[in-house]
């Protein structure tokens, strides 16, 4: 078999293929431009105004960013979302850290937030204000929930950090003002994260152990320093507990939440331990000054005793008892004879009015009044008998006129005297005048006896029975 020099079909098609341009499916060319953006531009700051904010079930935010003429899909996951201290909502300036890509299922480019600040205001001065106006209108810082604090604890609960200035400070207070009295502390931090849940503990678990005063502060710091306090979980502990509670954040000027919620606010630690207890050497002089005053009250109370005892020991009544009881017996004599003089007038007089009631029985006595009664019964039932017996013929009586009266009455009766009723046959009507026939009507006459069939023949409207009518 000769061999062919034509060139081949492979051949003939490879330079076409290398001329073609390079064809991208929609994923392949949608990754494409997912690296292109996040390569080129990356984690980005964004400012614009929240809208469509949307929280799904999953936690998860989607929103639109938005200034005057574009707008941004932007997505915060929820373990971002959770570390805000605020909470975003429409119409809010903010701005936005996050990286730009690509959602591949829509091939629309969005930002992913990683965190996310109010613009012009700090997020947490936002959050404090936010949280302070809820915790006002829940009632937690109402003055009618504030507890007074005892005059002299024996146990002082303390919720700070055991290496700070804070616990040295009141310590020391405590040690000069009066030493004999009991700390307890509860170990807590007083700054990041985690230290909220912390001092809240320890507000729980010395209010169960069973103090009688609590200090929770810390020393000063900057707001963030600061924030632990602002934190809702604290007010909450701090509103739940039974025991009194001294609020002494160090930062004289601001007022953390706790300082709205606690029973007594101080501006530093060592004021809180100074309000918590007072000198010794002051109380001791109040003892003595209560010691003086009742002393001098007993006195003058003895004094007054005094005086009264001597005055009523010289009264008539211990001097001239026997005169005075000699007038007493003979004023109870006057009485004891009044009293006999006038019991036998009120028997005399009740005696007559049992007699007069015993007359009047026998007059009113139902027995009496029973058996006329019953006489009176007797004689109306008699004349009841004798009526009914009778009555059958007075009636048979009176209803044997009414028959004849009815026959001289009957219409019947009057036909028999030789009067007829006229009737027109057309319409069976009762004839009274001329007027209702003409010559040529049938008409239908009734007798005592039958009744006649007729012809009008004439009518003469002047005879009848009203010519022969008295004037």
């Amino acid at each position: 078999m000769a061999a062919c020099n034509c060139p081949s079909l492979l051949d003939t098609m490879a330079p076409m293929e290398r001329d073609l341009p390079q064809v991208y499916t929609i994923t392949q060319l949608t990754r494409r431009i997912k690296g292109v953006l996040e390569a080129e531009i990356g984690s980005v700051w964004v400012a614009g105004e929240i809208s469509n904010w949307t929280c799904a079930a999953s936690g998860h935010a989607y929103f639109t960013l938005k200034d005057e003429t574009s707008q941004l899909s932007t997505v915060m996951f929820k373990g971002r979302l959770d570390r805000l201290r605020f909470r975003p909502e429409n119409g809010l300036e903010v701005l936005v850290l996050g990286n730009v890509s690509v959602y591949e299922r829509r091939g629309a480019y969005q930002l992913i937030a990683e965190e996310m600040q109010p613009k012009g205001l700090g997020a947490l001065q936002l959050a404090y204000e936010k949280l302070k106006k809820k915790l006002s209108e829940e009632g937690l810082f109402d003055p009618a929930h504030k507890k007074k604090l005892p005059l002299l604890p024996k146990r002082i609960g303390i919720v700070t950090s055991p290496t700070g200035a804070a616990i040295r400070d009141i310590l020391h207070v405590l040690q000069r003002r009066f030493a004999n009295v009991h700390v307890i502390l509860y170990p807590a931090r007083v700054q990041g994260e985690g230290a909220a849940l912390e001092i809240a503990a320890g507000i729980t678990f010395l209010d169960q152990y069973g103090v009688d005063v609590m200090i929770v502060g810390r020393g000063g710091g900057s707001l963030e320093d600061l924030w632990a306090f602002n934190e809702e979980v604290v007010a909450r502990a701090l509103f739940a507990s039974q025991t009194p509670v001294i609020s002494a954040v160090g930062h004289e000027i601001d007022y953390a939440l706790s300082d709205f919620v606690a029973d007594l606010r101080a501006p530093t630690p060592s004021a809180a331990a100074e309000i918590v207890v007072k000198e010794q050497h002051a109380l001791a002089e109040r003892v003595h000054q209560y010691r003086d005053r009742l002393e001098r009250g007993i006195r003058h109370i003895f004094g007054q005793s005094r005086i009264r005892h001597a005055y009523a020991r010289n009264a008539r009544v211990f001097t001239q008892a026997e005169v005075l009881f000699r007038e007493q017996r003979q004023t109870l004599d006057e009485l004891r004879l009044r009293m006999e003089r006038h019991t036998g007038d009120a028997m005399v007089r009740l005696r007559q009015r049992v007699e007069r009631a015993q007359r009047l029985l026998g007059i009113l006595s139902p027995q009496k009044r029973l058996e006329q009664q019953q006489y009176q019964l007797h004689a109306l039932r008699n004349r009841f008998r004798q009526c009914a017996l009778a009555f059958p013929d007075i009636m048979k009586n009176r209803y044997q006129a009414y028959p004849a009266r009815l026959n001289a009455l009957s219409p019947l009766a009057v036909l028999g005297r030789g009067y007829a009723l006229a009737f027109r046959q057309s319409n069976n009507a009762l004839l009274y005048n001329a007027t209702q026939v003409s010559p040529g009507d049938a008409i239908r006459l009734w007798l005592a006896t039958g009744e006649v069939g007729a012809e009008v023949t004439m009518v003469n409207e002047e005879g009848g029975i009203c010519r022969y009518e008295l004037k």
